[in-house]
């Protein structure tokens, strides 16, 4: 099966004072539609760079990074943007929600800048919080919500562009082991059900058996480990 990601030899540098910082060293990484990757390896390791090169928000400094068959370095800056929006969903640690928004309007003002019809969009969101479990909630501000749902609309507005490629920063930083535990597996359940090629940044190895793959990074390269052994229940 073809990836729906592919990162082919990227490496990523800075300029550091005098010298250069290689955040990424030839790193290659392919994650197919359906498939859920965690991403792991210490603090400095490059799992944020990999991130932001995949989302196609910071060109690599080498390499290729290919989406849904698409080369993006042969894009222009619109064309990027375009494909970021259309083919990449990206959740991020803080949700970041709208104060004055509710969560339905969280997800409909992403479809507004879009151009479409909010009719359409009103349809979709009611769905998509349905399937992460709030469908009740859907008029409720921001602050009326604990962190996990704060994290499920997140996870929401992620899915409204109908992405190829989820890309999520540690989700359950800011959660209790419960919350963290119903996250993991409501993406677990979102991969499947919507067939996006998802890389998880995650420090809770914990859950790592409810993921497909595990892909560690140290000194900005990264090796790809076993398959974990079983999915709690």
């Amino acid at each position: 099966m073809t990836s729906a990601l592919t990162l082919v030899n990227i490496s990523l540098e800075y300029p550091d004072g005098g010298s250069t910082l290689k955040a990424l060293d030839s790193v290659d990484l392919a994650v197919r539609r359906g498939e859920f990757l965690s991403l792991v390896g210490p603090s400095g390791s490059g799992k944020s760079s990999l991130l932001a090169v995949a989302a196609t928000l910071v060109k690599p400094t080498a390499g290729l990074v290919v989406i849904d068959g698409q080369d993006v370095s042969a894009l222009k800056d619109a064309e990027r943007t375009e494909l970021r929006r259309d083919k990449v969903g990206i959740i991020f640690q803080q949700p970041n929600l709208l104060p004055a928004l509710t969560a339905v309007e969280q997800l409909l003002i992403r479809e507004h800048l879009r151009g479409n019809p909010l009719k359409d969009a009103r349809l979709k969101a009611g769905e998509l919080l349905d399937v992460v479990g709030l469908s009740g909630a859907s008029h409720k501000r921001p602050h009326q919500l604990s962190g996990g749902q704060r994290q499920r609309v997140n996870i929401a507005r992620a899915l409204m562009g109908s992405p190829t490629v989820l890309l999520v920063d540690e989700p359950t930083a800011a959660l209790d082991h419960e919350r963290s535990d119903s996250i993991v597996r409501l993406l677990r359940r979102v991969t499947d059900e919507f067939r996006t090629a998802t890389v998880m940044v995650t420090h809770d190895t914990e859950f790592l058996p409810l993921t497909d793959a595990v892909a560690t990074m140290r000194d900005g390269r990264i090796s790809r480990a076993a398959v974990p052994s079983a999915q709690p229940s």
